[in-house]
């Protein structure tokens, strides 16, 4: 039994024509489509449109698709033949090797990117800044490349600690958003010019004034402490509702708003976990910390107002690997870890350094006792410790604070078990406001107290980061040559090792490069084109006839390999790259010779055997290769064709008046235009790149336009001067500009966004006339008539 024939449909819907409802219509690339799935294609251009069978831009009738042929034979064949016109169009598979520094995934990157600021995007006075990273400032090992920002920055996350990663994550996540009495992150900043990678929060406008006014609040201030108190809890809260513990805090933690209201700053916080680290280096390095050693660090902490708990300074000095005589701390790091901070810095605010005093005797005492094991004396010097506090504490407020001062003098209890929580101490300082009966709408929610999911900041990873730049190690040499040769690359832009090779020898301007066959081809105002070997860059032979300057050139790696060179006079020459090379052209030929133009502009190369030039004379015409025939003219353009790219069936042109052409290869229709409803101060084109789908056009301005899938979707500028040459592979743009810079950019996004992410520049000497990417290596082509090559050089 035969198999049943599967009848045409319209490759959009899958509907099968029948001639009536599902109307087959002809496109200009030879693909049909019905007509009701014409009408709804996007129409992206102007009086252009995308074949949906084989994605070339076509013509569109502005009166719709009812003027497009009907397929007739289609219809005619329906009954008995089945449709074997869908093409296979494949883009083609070219394997690219990565020039640009790019050891990280897009994942990592979209990870992080919406916490990176702009380099510029920091004033240091107005911010608080915690150093979380280092990068390297540029110009290390006789590197020509410069990294940029975003690369630096991306380099230096993913150099860090997985831990240290999801530390500095989780503190992002939790306060880059408003987040109640904790001042908010901003997200991460480098400093280029010291090299540091920081973590950037809002500084209020007010420092703490509590150092200024300790033991000022007398039995009449109740109130006002109260208040002070209330929104310390409040933050200590925030923190904890975020699984996180501060661990120990001094008073140049606490800042005031305009309005008098309290906030942590979180980067004060490391700094104080860091500066106790630095103080035991400093203070106690080499020795056995023994009871001695341990109250004497405590006095000398509370001596400079920094509050931490025993249990959470034990683990610190665990942490740094300093020995203890007598063992790791019995208790445990918990939420209530930070109620002894809380209360240690609310008494010592009523009290001043008489509670101090107290606090240093008792802790002197309690490590002692603790470490003979006698329970009973630790209780005692506890319970005396509480009488002296509740003494003070009753000498300031009265008899309506005893509430507080119980809750207070319960959260030093030497077990965190033991101790009050935090938000236990917010509603007895409440009540000192606002009475329990008038006071049954509000809690303080959210905090769930989670024992075994929290992070404590001042033993965690941030924290114990070195506070100095590490000094750079030696890699280990990347093994195999072939399968790493892309890393290899990668890895050498990290390690600012690109190294560049002066090729010499044109006697002015280098007009343009370009790359096929194993040579590199390069075109000067010299009125000649030299070869070089992609072996080891000597030169093998030069091309001399023109009797101009030769304004561009290209290669067609066919079975005929060729050079083609135009110049100024309107000349165009075809040379064969077979060896050995020969003296004479394999042909030339002349456009109409007109006094009042200027000559050839721009060349490309179709892949169906035409040559395109772009003129002097605003035209845009197609030779054939075979005996050099002008078979068709593309006008329009109302002044030089300045730059041509042929992509996916369309040559795209660019030209002084400020706009960029679209023009079909078939007929040699236009498609549309764009940059034509631009302002008129529009600046020149000067150069283009096509890609697939996406187009790249620059300007004398020093900007940059990138339009994908027929829509503009990036304008940015990103030089001081004209960009007269641009090189696009797949993801990565270079271009080169009047202010003698290169500048690198990786293309990334969907198609809704193009992001743009800028990965470095090289300086150059002179002005950057021409480039050419391949295979790794970038060529460069400059005004003082040297060409170099950018490669890895290990």
């Amino acid at each position: 039994m035969e198999e049943s024939q599967e009848l045409p449909e319209c490759p959009v819907c899958l509907q099968t024509y029948d001639g009536a409802c599902t109307i087959p219509r002809v496109l200009a690339c030879g693909h049909t489509v019905c007509e009701s799935c014409l009408v709804n294609l996007p129409k992206k251009l102007p009086g252009a449109i995308r074949c949906p069978a084989c994605t070339v831009l076509v013509k569109y009738p502005p009166e719709g698709p009812t003027t497009l042929p009907k397929n007739i034979d289609l219809l005619r064949l329906i009954p008995s033949s089945e449709n074997l016109r869908k093409p296979n169009n494949k883009p083609k598979n070219v394997s690219r090797v990565p020039f640009l520094p790019r050891s990280w995934s897009d994942e990592f990157y979209s990870n992080w990117k919406n916490y990176l600021l702009r380099d510029d995007a920091v004033e240091r006075n107005k911010v608080s800044l915690y150093p979380v990273g280092y990068f390297s400032t540029g110009g290390e090992d006789g590197s020509v490349f410069n990294a940029g920002y975003l690369v630096k920055v991306m380099d230096c996350l993913r150099e860090m600690e997985e831990d240290e990663r999801e530390e500095l994550g989780l503190v992002l996540r939790a306060f880059t958003k408003q987040s109640c009495r904790i001042c908010r992150i901003l997200g991460l900043w480098g400093d280029l010019g010291d090299g540091v990678l920081y973590l950037v929060s809002e500084k209020q406008k007010w420092g703490s004034f509590l150092d200024k006014n300790l033991c000022s609040f007398e039995k009449d201030g109740v109130f006002n402490f109260a208040m002070i108190g209330m929104e310390i809890c409040e933050a200590v809260v925030s923190l904890h509702r975020e699984g996180l513990i501060a661990g120990c805090l001094s008073f140049a933690c606490l800042q005031f708003d305009d309005f008098g209201h309290i906030y942590i700053d979180l980067n004060e916080v490391l700094l104080t976990g860091r500066r106790i680290q630095d103080f035991v280096n400093v203070g106690f390095s080499g020795k056995k910390f023994g009871d001695e050693e341990i109250g004497m660090l405590f006095k000398d902490l509370l001596k400079r107002d920094v509050f931490v708990s025993p249990e959470v300074l034990l683990k610190l000095l665990d942490k740094k690997g300093i020995g203890l005589e007598r063992g790791s701390s019995r208790y445990s790091i918990r939420y209530s870890s930070d109620a002894w901070w809380l209360s240690c810095i609310l008494l010592r605010i009523v009290n001043g350094e008489v509670f101090s005093d107290e606090l240093v005797d008792y802790m002197c005492h309690i490590i002692v006792k603790g470490s003979e094991n006698s329970e009973i004396d630790c209780l005692s010097v506890y319970t005396s410790f509480m009488e002296k506090v509740s003494s003070l504490f009753g000498t300031k407020f009265g008899s309506e604070c005893v509430p507080l001062q119980q809750v207070l003098c319960k959260c030093l209890d030497l077990d965190p078990k033991h101790r009050s929580l935090v938000r236990d101490v917010w509603k007895c300082i409440r009540e000192l406001v606002i009475k329990p009966q008038f006071d049954k709408l509000v809690k303080l929610h959210g905090a769930s107290y989670d024992e075994n999911g929290y992070q404590c900041l001042v033993v965690g990873k941030l924290c114990l980061m070195s506070g100095e730049r590490p000094v750079k190690q030696e890699k280990e040499e990347t093994q195999g040559n072939e399968t790493n040769r892309a890393t290899d690359m990668v890895n050498g832009l990290a390690e600012g090792s690109i190294k560049s090779k002066d090729l010499q020898g044109h006697l002015d301007c280098v007009s343009g490069l370009a790359v096929g066959g194993g040579y590199l081809f390069s075109s000067s105002f010299d009125k000649s084109v030299k070869v070089w070997s992609l072996q080891d860059y000597s030169h093998l032979h030069t091309f001399r006839g023109h009797e101009h300057k030769v304004m561009a050139v290209v290669c067609v790696d066919e079975e005929q390999p060729l050079c083609i060179s135009g110049d100024s006079g309107g000349g165009i020459f075809l040379w064969s790259t077979t060896t050995p090379f020969r003296q004479e052209p394999l042909s030339k030929w002349y456009e109409e010779k007109d006094w009042r133009y200027s000559g050839i502009h721009a060349l490309a190369v179709s892949e169906n055997g035409y040559l395109y030039t772009g003129s002097g004379d605003k035209l845009i015409k197609e030779w054939s290769l075979q005996d050099g025939t002008l078979s068709g003219t593309m006008t329009g353009h109302k002044s030089v064709v300045s730059s041509i790219a042929v992509s996916n069936g369309v040559l795209y042109s660019g030209s002084w008046d400020g706009t960029v052409r679209l023009w079909s290869l078939s007929d040699h229709s236009l498609l549309t235009v764009l940059g034509e409803d631009m302002p008129r101060t529009v600046s020149t084109v000067l150069s283009l790149a096509a890609d697939q789908h996406t187009l790249i056009a620059t300007y004398e301005n020093g900007s940059v336009k990138i339009w994908r899938d027929d829509v503009l979707r990036k304008s940015m500028q990103i030089h001081n001067g004209a960009i007269f040459t641009v090189s696009l592979d797949g993801k990565w743009l270079f271009t080169g500009s009047w202010d003698r810079t290169i500048k690198a950019q990786e293309l990334a996004g969907d198609d809704v966004e193009v992001d743009v992410r800028q990965i470095g520049s090289i300086p150059c000497d002179s002005v950057i006339t021409a480039l050419s990417y391949s295979e790794g290596k970038l060529f460069v082509g400059f005004g003082d008539r040297t060409v170099k090559v950018y490669y890895h050089g290990r």
